[in-house]
């Protein structure tokens, strides 16, 4: 049982059939009940498709993963029609801060600062609608990107404030996947996928040495938990 997934990508260049070739691989980081992190699994893939993410799910589940309360991910293609299929009962949020940064290639942080810092998400809802009476004209595609979201990345609102500041941003494997570039720099192209994994493989089990006990604020969170997933928690 995981209380919440978080699923981001970090880029490699490797040379496949005479070309190099840039991929993704894929990296799932769980925090347990107990409030503790764990790396669940790494897969490279080239294109997202449901069929893809359905394959890293059923991975998970066949591993022993029984549920999965919250995922949180940048805004992956087909992840959550995916997820519906394999977890069914888990919530989705994607990373407000994935959303911003493709916002602000037009318009200031600031500009949609009262979106996602609302007290709830009818508060929200209005700010967007402001946001978009005043933008609209310029940059249609932003309200518009934020609107066909809505339903994923406006999960955070129904909870607390401890709860909404870990899941609302996929930090906790960005920080992560900042440390695997550091250990990976000095190679900038992977002669194989298995060479790469290889390098990977050590570098992570070098960075998870490192990481003791739980988070600090577990305590309250997972009281909150009880209260929104109290039925699917164990005893």
């Amino acid at each position: 049982m995981y209380a919440v997934v978080f699923l981001d990508a970090i880029h490699y260049h490797v040379r496949s059939e005479g070309q190099v070739v840039k991929k993704a691989v894929y990296i799932a980081i769980g925090i347990d009940c107990a409030g503790k992190k764990d790396v669940l699994g790494m897969w490279v893939g080239e294109n997202e498709s449901a069929k893809f993410w359905a394959n890293v799910l059923n991975s998970l589940r066949n591993r022993g993963v029984e549920d999965i309360l919250i995922a949180c991910t940048d805004n992956l293609t087909g992840f959550s029609q995916a997820i519906e299929a394999v977890f069914l009962r888990t919530d989705v949020q994607i990373c407000i801060i994935h959303q911003l940064r493709n916002s602000s290639k037009y318009v200031s942080y600031k500009d949609l600062k009262k979106v996602y810092t609302a007290v709830d998400e009818e508060s929200a809802l209005n700010a967007l609608n402001e946001f978009a009476a005043a933008w609209d004209s310029k940059y249609p595609k932003i309200s518009k990107s934020w609107r066909e979201n809505w339903a994923n990345l406006s999960t955070y609102f129904k909870f607390p404030p401890e709860l909404r500041k870990l899941i609302y941003t996929t930090n906790a494997i960005e920080g992560f996947n900042r440390q695997l570039r550091k250990v990976t720099k000095t190679r900038s192209v992977s002669p194989t996928d298995d060479s790469m994994f290889k390098l990977l493989y050590l570098a992570m089990n070098d960075i998870t040495k490192k990481w003791t006990g739980r988070r600090q604020d577990w305590s309250r969170i997972y009281a909150q938990l009880v209260i929104y997933y109290g039925d699917r928690l164990p005893e």
